[in-house]
């Protein structure tokens, strides 16, 4: 077996079995911008919160005197992340230098070493696929409230491009099109399962032998 095709294909065999675990999201990252904004920030969302029945943690609420104007941060996150019906938390939290982050990226990532590990630590996600389109196009205009009034240097990655075109149809092609995605990898792994006690190298070896004759028959060259 080609060396490249086996890897490919092993690599899509991964993503297959790990489909579940993906889906639309959108990618931040900022700072406060001023740290005397930070009580009224999380009281904001906490009565968004409320108002909606979502659950919410709030973090630290006042930053320490001058810990915003130094490069090392300590071991404390600032302000609240709150979860949306069946989705992932959110995270409107800060180390002490004032940057965003959260607690599981601080617990990852705040001791590393590793220069491109580092990076990650500013680098926020929140997957809406199963929360659904409403709460996604809700989520992404409260950051653009969010972001003029308490964040600077503020960016937003989505995937939806709900926040780079404020096009309603546009973010619901996007979500259909992940659902298709996701839809098609599952039922292609359901009709052609793993066997019991089969290692994931007899799997390909035996997927292969399959997509090999299925080509054959159709008259297709494999090579």
């Amino acid at each position: 077996m080609d060396s490249y095709r086996s890897n490919e294909l092993a690599d899509k065999l991964y993503f297959s079995l790990n489909i579940n675990q993906m889906g639309l999201s959108f990618h931040y990252s900022g700072r406060i911008a001023k740290p005397e904004l930070l009580h009224e920030l999380i009281e904001e969302i906490q009565d968004i919160s409320n108002m909606y029945h979502w659950k919410y943690t709030i973090y630290e609420s006042l930053f320490h005197e001058n810990s915003v104007l130094k490069t090392d941060y300590n071991e404390n996150i600032y302000g609240i992340s709150f979860s949306p019906t069946n989705c992932e938390p959110i995270f409107i939290s800060f180390l002490s230098t004032g940057q965003m982050s959260s607690p599981t990226h601080l617990s990852f990532f705040g001791k590393t070493k590793v220069q491109q590990e580092s990076q990650y630590l500013y680098m926020l996600s929140v997957k809406t696929q199963y929360a659904g389109f409403e709460i996604h196009q809700f989520i992404i205009q409260l950051f653009r409230y969010l972001s003029k009034k308490y964040f600077t240097d503020f960016k937003l990655t989505d995937e939806g491009q709900y926040w780079e075109t404020n096009d309603e149809a546009i973010l619901r092609a996007n979500f259909k099109k992940y659902t298709d995605l996701i839809t098609g990898f599952t039922s292609a792994i359901e009709s052609y399962p793993i066997l019991a006690e089969e290692s994931i190298e007899s799997y390909l070896e035996r997927l292969l032998k399959q997509i090999h004759d299925n080509k054959n028959k159709r008259g297709i060259n494999f090579s």
